[in-house]
C-alpha cells in the first residue's frame, strides 16, 4: 500500500469538505496536490502542498487556507498532529497506532510489498544493449545493460507488461567486416600463415575457436567455393557463435532478454518490410523526393548531393530531414530504424523505451519524430542515454579499445569483482551522469562501499534470527505471530524505521514512472544505514536489542520489524538483479 496515495486521498476528501470555488464559483482543480515525506523527517511523516496550490485560484491567503485544512485533518484517527510550516505547507505526524498497522499490512505482503497496479498493464518495450555481434560484451556495454534490465523489471513490477529486447545488428558493413575477419582465422585454422591481421578487420583472439570451428565443419569446402558463397555461410556462422557469447556473458550479469530481434529480418524477401514502412509513411504524407543540404561538420558516408527519397521529419519535431532511400535505390540505415520501430507499434507496444550509449544522441530527436509520424499521440518513445564508465585500478585508469583487440571485457569484471557489486555500482549514479568505477573501492567491505553496506544489511537481518533461534529454542517464526505482535513497538527508532520502510511503494511507482531505476539503489542504502543505526543503537542500549529473551511479544514484534527489512531489502536487490545474502563471508 502506498500510504503517500492514501493520504492524498483522505486529503483531497478533506479539501472538498471546505467546498472551495474558484474566482468564478467554479470547481478546484486538485489534480495538483502533492502528498510526499517532508525533505526534514524532525517536520512530521507527510507534508502537502494542498493550501500552497489552490490558494491562488480560490483567492485566499495560503497560510489561512493551510490552518482551515489542518484543523479538518485533526477529524483523522491516524493524524496524531497537523501544523502549518513556511507559506503554507501542512506537516502531519501519524499515530504510532497506524505504522504499526502498517507494519502489519506489510508482512502480509511479503516481499510482494510495493508491487503496483500502476502500469495498467500497458505494453511496455525496453531495448538495451543491442551491441553490434563483432565480439564478446566489453564493459562500456556493462552499464546499459544494467539500467535496461533494472528498468524492466521495476516497470513489470509496477504494474507494465514489459517486454525486454535486444536488436541483433546482423546487417549491414560491420557483418561484411566480421566475416572477412572470420575468414582469415578459418584459413589460420588450416595451416595458413596469415601474419598481421590487416587493418580495418576484427584482430581479436576471440574470433581464432570461430575458424576452428569452420575449419572442422567444412575442410577446405569454403575455399573451394565463389567468395560471396562462402562468405555468407561464414557471416551466418559468426554471427551466431558471436551471439552465443554476448549471450553467456549477459548471463553472467543477469541480463535475460525476451526477445532477440534480427535486423536481418527487415531486409529479408526484398526489403518487404522496409518497404512496407515508408509507404506507410507515404500515405501519411511523411515522404517526399528532394535533396539534403551537406550536415555540419564531417560528411557521412552516405550523404549524397543528389535527389533521394526523404522522410520529413522536421515536421514532427527533428532539427533536419531524414533521407531513407539512396539515389541508387539503396536504403539507408535510418529506413532500417523506421522499419523496426513500426515494429514494435505493429507488435502493440506503447511504452518505447530506448537504453542508448551516450554516443547515440544525436538519434534522440529522430526516433522521437519518427514515434510521432508512425504512431502519433498512441506510443511515448523515450531514449535514455548512459555515459561512459570509467574504469580505474590501483588509482590508474585501465584503457580499452574494441578494434584494436586490447579491451575489458564484461567477462572479466564479473570475475574479478562479482555480478552484485556491477550491477548495484552501475545505478549508484544517473545513467546520464558520468561514472567511475573502481575495482578496489566495489569490493571492500565498509560503509563508503554501498553494495557491501546493503547486502550486510540483509545478512544481518538473517543473523538476528539464527540469534533469536537459539535463545529462544525456536526453529521457525511464524509471520502470523510476528504480525500480532506489532503493537509492541513504540521506540522512536523502531517507527522511524518502518517510515522508512513505508517509503518503498511510493519509490517504486515514482521511479517508474520517470524511469529513473537508480532511485532504487539510494533507497536500499538509505534503508540500511537506517538499519544499521538502529542495530547500533541496541549496541549501546541493550533494552532496544531485537530478541529479549525475558520479553516474547517484544522480541516476536522486533522480529517482525526484522523480517519487514529483510523482505524489501530482498525485494529491492532482486529488482537490481543482486542477491540478498543470508550472510557475509
Amino acid at each position: 500500500m502506498n500510504i503517500f496515495a492514501d493520504f492524498n486521498a483522505r486529503i483531497v476528501k478533506a479539501v472538498e469538505a471546505l467546498d472551495l470555488r474558484d474566482r468564478d464559483g467554479g470547481a478546484v482543480d486538485l489534480s495538483r496536490i502533492a502528498v510526499e515525506p517532508p525533505r526534514d523527517a524532525s517536520h512530521g511523516d507527510i507534508a502537502t502542498n494542498a493550501a500552497m496550490v489552490l490558494a491562488k485560484p480560490t483567492g485566499q491567503n495560503p497560510r489561512v487556507l493551510a490552518e482551515r485544512l489542518a484543523e479538518a485533518l485533526h477529524a483523522d484517527a491516524d493524524i496524531a498532529s497537523a501544523d502549518v510550516a513556511g507559506p503554507g505547507f501542512v506537516n502531519l505526524r501519524l499515530q504510532d497506532g497506524f505504522w504499526q498497522a502498517h507494519l502489519a499490512v506489510l508482512l502480509g505482503e511479503g516481499r510482494n510489498y510495493g508491487r503496483s497496479t500502476i502500469g495498467g498493464g500497458r505494453k511496455a518495450n525496453v531495448e538495451y544493449v543491442s551491441a553490434n555481434p563483432t565480439g564478446p560484451m566489453h564493459v562500456g556495454h556493462c552499464r546499459g545493460a544494467v539500467v535496461g534490465d533494472t528498468l524492466a523489471n521495476l516497470m513489470a513490477f509496477a504494474g507494465y507488461d514489459v517486454t525486454k529486447e535486444y536488436v541483433i545488428n546482423d546487417a549491414g558493413s560491420q557483418i561484411d567486416v566480421l566475416g572477412r575477419s572470420a575468414m582469415l582465422r578459418y584459413r589460420q585454422a588450416l595451416g595458413e600463415d596469415i601474419s598481421e591481421i590487416p587493418p580495418g578487420l576484427y584482430p581479436g583472439d576471440y574470433l581464432v575457436p570461430v575458424g576452428q570451428a569452420l575449419a572442422e565443419e567444412f575442410g577446405l569446402g569454403l575455399l573451394e567455393m565463389p567468395e560471396e558463397e562462402a562468405l555468407a555461410i561464414i557471416k551466418d556462422r559468426t554471427v551466431d557463435a558471436m551471439m552465443a557469447m554476448i549471450r553467456g556473458d549477459l548471463a553472467l550479469l543477469n541480463v535475460h532478454h525476451d526477445v532477440f530481434f534480427s535486423e536481418r529480418t527487415l531486409h529479408a524477401d526484398n526489403a518487404k518490410k522496409i518497404r512496407a514502412a515508408i509507404a506507410d509513411l507515404t500515405l501519411k504524407g511523411h515522404i517526399y523526393k528532394g535533396k539534403l543540404p551537406p550536415p555540419k561538420g564531417e560528411k557521412p558516408d552516405d550523404w549524397e548531393d543528389r535527389e533521394q527519397t526523404l522522410f520529413r521529419s522536421t515536421a514532427v519535431g527533428d532539427d533536419m530531414d531524414r533521407a531513407l532511400v539512396k539515389s541508387d535505390g539503396s536504403f539507408t540505415y535510418f529506413a532500417a530504424d523506421v522499419a523496426y520501430l513500426k515494429d514494435k507499434v505493429d507488435r502493440s507496444f506503447v511504452d518505447l523505451i530506448y537504453v542508448l550509449g551516450a554516443d547515440h544522441g544525436g538519434y534522440v530527436k529522430r526516433l522521437e519524430a519518427l514515434a510521432r509520424a508512425v504512431a502519433g499521440d498512441t506510443v511515448k518513445l523515450t531514449v535514455l542515454l548512459c555515459q561512459l564508465v570509467k574504469l580505474f585500478r590501483d588509482g590508474e585508469p585501465v584503457r580499452m579499445s574494441k578494434r584494436s583487440g586490447d579491451f575489458v571485457t564484461l567477462r572479466d569484471v564479473v570475475e574479478e569483482v562479482g555480478r552484485d557489486p556491477i550491477r548495484f555500482m552501475m545505478l549508484y549514479r544517473k545513467n546520464d551522469a558520468p561514472l567511475d568505477f573502481d575495482f578496489a573501492k566495489v569490493t571492500e567491505q565498509s560503509k563508503d562501499n554501498p553494495v557491501f553496506y546493503v547486502q550486510y544489511a540483509s545478512a544481518r537481518c538473517h543473523s538476528v534470527f539464527r540469534q533469536a533461534s537459539e535463545q529462544l529454542g525456536e526453529a521457525n517464526f511464524d509471520r502470523n505471530r510476528l504480525v500480532a505482535s506489532v503493537a509492541s513497538l513504540t521506540d522512536e527508532g523502531e517507527i522511524g524505521l518502518i517510515r522508512k520502510l513505508a517509503e518503498y511503494p511510493r519509490l517504486i511507482e515514482s521511479a517508474a514512472l520517470a524511469l529513473e531505476p537508480h532511485r532504487l539503489a539510494f533507497y536500499l542504502y538509505d534503508l540500511a544505514s537506517s538499519f544499521h543505526a538502529h542495530w547500533n543503537r541496541g549496541t549501546d542500549n541493550p533494552d532496544l536489542r531485537f530478541v529479549k529473551v525475558n520479553d516474547p511479544q517484544l522480541t516476536y514484534a522486533r522480529l517482525g520489524l526484522v523480517q519487514a527489512v529483510s523482505d524489501v531489502l530482498t525485494s529491492g536487490l532482486t529488482l537490481i538483479g543482486a542477491d540478498a545474502p543470508t550472510e557475509m563471508r
